[in-house]
């Protein structure tokens, strides 16, 4: 029953700490992992520089000095010329959406689409929306005429779930649209903060599925034109390179590896601005020598965007991210790019991995607490706690992003959890050891021990006393006639009657001496009616006896009585023995006396002496033969002691 009893407080237990354990792992990964990401990104994985064979190209603050917004199309055109012409990048992303035309301007507008139609290399962006612009007749036919022109050759060996999240694609003018040779999505996935970690990678479009514009612009590199998109991976088949990715209601996602800013900038990659590449244009076409070489972009990748602070004029394209609070929209776009071309992506670990780390911190922790003294466990759990946070660094700079925040919460959780069963199951320990120890010592012993546990030492004090000893008479021939269990069971019947009485008396049973007990009054109990209350006690007990003869007798039993002695005094009551075993006892002349008075019993066949100390405390309710003038061994004087014959209020 014990053990069922503790198995049932430790399965309790563990399903406690499950249920803790699982509520912490919701919490953490809904509101501390994201910020978790978010810093260990910044400090610890963006510890590279951007690939410098990328470049930016800005409509940034300075650019909005050259010419009055909102600049004419032809502008972007002239750039676009600029680095096809002169630059020869090896190709141009332009994230910039153009979703009308400039009805005031529209000889800018068809210098714009010449340009466009001229770059070969140029891969455009488009944004997927999640409603329809027009009605749904126009919206799918538009749809399909853009997946008719852009699409890409996707294969999914596995079904991927359409959530329908995008219903509907940006729509280009028709001369952009017809001038235009390649376009990706400029779609991003802020996570739960609304920050940008993730990339849609692969979009679906009334299920039709379509590239990031990085990825356009890789496949335009490499000269491909097929994905393979599995619920895990994208691969781009031409040319083998593998994406870790997840497939989500958005899109086909992976983890964006951050870099860090180049020099002082707000970007991670080299960035001009738009302004000096137009006057570079002129320049060049002045014959002049320009600001910026074009050999500075050849063979380079090159985005074109906007991101000025002029926020009224609608010109900040900035979004949070690990990096920065205001990250450039077309960086954000180069980073992906980097990332592509340079097999460089963050990697999560799977549910599995995080829940069998989290089960062994945890066991660790257990194991830790239970195991080691309460300071060395709180040092290694400590310890453990930096150790996992300098693993979480070694894997982001390594490009594995884990989860740091619900280990470590677990881990406290564990903590908290793991001392409380401790303690409680110790508390529970010091019970069981308190009801076995009260077994061999007096309860009251017992109590007294515990509520001094720290102050435990050898010595004691001078105390007034009453003294009992109890004695069967006729034990040892008794026990002769009778086998071990025989008499263990007489014995144990007797002491188990007696032992109560004692203790209604304020009496506290010091130690079974063979047949024979000796109980103390007046300590540990605090009671100044010891005397009285050990006669009361005394006289209680030979009551008990004979009942418990008449019972032996009709058992078969033999006849058993016993004898008493009493006798007050003062006595040393304390802790002798050794510092390593302690004997709380009373000792002193009180107790010899105690014990030689009680042996004078079988000398004048009595049941019930006390000593003339004793009496004098209990002459008012004790009829009594005084025995004058008794030899006791040990003593020059002779002395008297009484036979109790009753008690008057008995």
């Amino acid at each position: 029953m014990k053990i069922l009893k503790s198995k049932g407080f430790f399965i309790k237990s563990f399903f406690l700490h499950l249920f803790l354990s699982i509520v912490v792992m919701i919490l953490t990964w809904a509101f501390l992992e994201p910020f978790a990401y978010n810093f260990m990104t910044k400090y610890f994985s963006a510890v590279r520089e951007g690939s410098s064979d990328i470049a930016i190209i800005a409509i940034d603050d300075k650019s909005i000095s050259y010419h009055r917004w909102p600049w004419p199309r032809e502008y972007y055109g002239e750039i676009m010329d600029y680095l096809s012409t002169y630059a020869k990048p090896k190709v141009i992303g332009f994230d910039a959406l153009i979703q009308s035309t400039d009805k005031t301007n529209t000889e800018s507008d068809q210098k714009f689409y010449q340009y466009v139609k001229k770059s070969k290399n140029l891969v455009v962006g488009f944004s997927p929306l999640t409603h329809d612009v027009f009605n749904p007749q126009r919206t799918k036919t538009y749809n399909d005429k853009f997946f008719n022109k852009f699409k890409v050759y996707v294969n999914t060996p596995y079904e991927l779930y359409d959530y329908g999240t995008y219903t509907s694609i940006s729509e280009f003018p028709d001369d952009y649209f017809n001038a235009v040779r390649e376009s990706g999505s400029v779609s991003v996935a802020p996570n739960a903060n609304g920050y940008v970690t993730y990339m849609n990678q692969v979009i679906s479009v009334g299920g039709n599925y379509y590239p990031s514009l990085g990825l356009r612009m890789y496949m335009h590199i490499k000269n491909a034109n097929k994905l393979t998109v599995y619920p895990d991976k994208i691969v781009v088949d031409q040319t083998g390179l593998t994406i870790p990715a997840v497939a989500t209601s958005r899109g086909v996602q992976n983890l964006i590896r951050y870099y860090k800013f180049y020099k002082d900038s707000e970007y991670t990659h080299k960035k001009y601005s738009a302004s000096d590449i137009l006057k570079s244009y002129e320049a060049i076409q002045q014959g002049k020598k320009p600001i910026i070489d074009p050999k500075e972009f050849e063979g380079k990748i090159v985005f074109v965007g906007a991101n000025a602070k002029a926020a009224a004029l609608g010109l900040e394209d900035a979004l949070p991210s690990p990096m920065h609070i205001k990250h450039p929209g077309v960086d954000i776009q180069a980073t992906n790019v980097d990332n592509i071309l340079n097999n460089d992506f963050m990697r999560s670990t799977g549910l599995l991995q995080d829940l069998a780390v989290l089960f062994v911190i945890s066991s660790i922790t257990f194991i830790l607490i239970s195991k080691f003294s309460f300071i060395v466990s709180l040092i290694l759990l400590i310890g453990l706690a930096i150790l996992y946070f300098i693993i979480s660094i070694i894997c982001y700079r390594h490009g594995i992003a884990i989860t740091v925040f619900t280990p470590l919460a677990i881990q406290a959780l564990t903590t908290i959890f793991g001392y409380s069963y401790r303690f409680i199951l110790e508390g529970k320990n010091k019970e069981k050891i308190k009801q076995a120890m009260g077994k061999y010592l007096s309860q009251d012993i017992m109590k007294n021990v515990v509520q001094n546990i720290d102050d435990i030492k050898l010595g004691g004090k001078r105390a007034n006393v009453t003294v009992l000893f109890a004695d069967i008479r006729g034990f040892t021939s008794m026990s002769e006639k009778m086998t071990a269990e025989e008499v263990s069971k007489i014995l144990n019947e007797y002491f188990t009657e007696i032992e109560p009485i004692i203790t209604s008396y304020n009496g506290v049973i010091n130690k079974f001496i063979g047949d024979a007990v000796m109980a103390i009054f007046g300590e540990p109990i605090q009671d100044i009616n010891h005397p009285v209350n050990a006669v009361k006690c005394a006289y209680a007990m030979l009551k008990k006896v004979d009942e418990l003869r008449d019972k032996w007798l009709f058992e078969g039993k033999p006849k058993i009585e016993i004898g008493i002695g009493i006798n007050t005094g003062e006595a040393f009551v304390g802790n002798i023995g050794s510092e390593k075993r302690l004997e709380y006892t009373v000792i002193g002349d009180t107790v010899n006396l105690a014990s030689r008075i009680e042996s004078y019993n079988k000398v004048y066949h009595t049941n019930f002496l006390i000593s003339s100390s004793t009496y004098s405390h209990v002459s008012d309710i004790a009829d009594v033969i005084k025995i004058s003038e008794v030899t006791i061994r040990g003593k020059s004087k002779k002395m008297d002691i009484y036979e109790v014959l009753r008690l008057s209020n008995h």
